[in-house]
């Protein structure tokens, strides 16, 4: 019997194998397994560099990259706090060391003055009325003849709002007509000035002795007007009684005419020198003023 088509006989020994190949067993390739014609590998395009990773802020939220418009307003704010706690800094050394302390620590560093004024003037800027405005007016309405001491004079707002001769003093000035100086020991000649002011510049912890200072140059009759903060003078939150504050420079040989202490921010005393008294300065009972210091943020 013949073997069926497309069988070989096996070899001798061997196994039959099944022939492949065939012109009937090959299957026609389909449209899917066709062979694709060669064409040339189009490589991709270029890749974007990886996006820069954002820093996350205290919360771990994505930190926000501040716009250039408001680059400049950031810089000031940032400004305006370091010179804030600049001048936080220097005020607690104006209220807590004596005059001639601060003479020296501001004569080392003319400077820091200004960082000061800078930051005293910001400060006031918020009050609702300005001491020295009042105190401008009040000399308005007397003698423009009167000879005038302004003890701790700032920017010298006094000298360049009356007409009367004024004397500025203040620890330092490039103002030549700013007299700088430890207010407790100024060149004026004993009796030859009509008022003393003190806005809002008894600092220091030997502040008597600017009050004396101001005894020696001031003439019989003359005037002692003096601006303090409020909380500097308020017994209950720690500050001085401004009845024995009076008291003090009643003794020291003046009287008090009138005292101002309507407005909520600061406190108006009116003292006039007697005439022919002795003073009893090394026995007064001298009040310790509060030190006004700002609250750090």
């Amino acid at each position: 019997m013949e073997p069926p088509q497309g069988l070989q006989e096996p070899a001798a020994g061997g196994r039959r194998r099944r022939r492949r190949g065939g012109a009937r067993n090959r299957r026609k390739p389909s449209s899917s397994s066709q062979q694709v014609p060669h064409t040339e590998t189009v490589p991709p395009p270029p890749s974007s560099p990886p996006a820069k990773r954002r820093r996350k802020d205290s919360t771990g939220q994505a930190a926000t990259t501040p716009k250039r418009g408001n680059t400049s307003s950031l810089l000031d704010k940032m400004r305006a706090r370091l010179s804030g706690g600049h001048f936080r800094m220097l005020n607690e050394k104006l209220y807590t060391c004596s005059g001639q302390d601060a003479f020296d620590y501001f004569k080392d560093d003319p400077s820091l003055f200004d960082v000061y004024h800078t930051g005293y003037q910001e400060q006031m800027s918020h009050w609702p009325e300005q001491p020295v405005n009042v105190i401008i007016n009040w000399l308005k309405s007397h003698s423009a003849s009167w000879t005038v001491a302004d003890f701790g004079c700032g920017n010298a707002a006094v000298a360049k709002n009356v007409e009367n001769k004024v004397f500025s003093i203040d620890l330092v000035s490039d103002d030549p007509s700013v007299i700088a100086c430890d207010m407790a020991h100024t060149p004026l000649e004993p009796s030859s000035v009509d008022v003393a002011i003190f806005c809002l510049s008894l600092m220091g912890t030997n502040y008597p002795s600017y009050l004396e200072e101001a005894n020696r140059v001031l003439k019989s009759s003359g005037w002692l007007v003096i601006a303090e903060v409020r909380s500097r003078l308020d017994p209950n939150n720690g500050g001085a009684d401004p009845e024995k504050f009076s008291k003090a420079i009643v003794q020291l040989g003046f009287s008090l005419v009138s005292k101002d202490m309507k407005n909520k921010m600061f406190i108006l005393f009116y003292f006039r020198k007697k005439e022919k008294c002795k003073s009893v300065a090394k026995s007064i009972d001298w009040p310790q003023l509060k030190p006004c210091l700002y609250k750090r943020r």
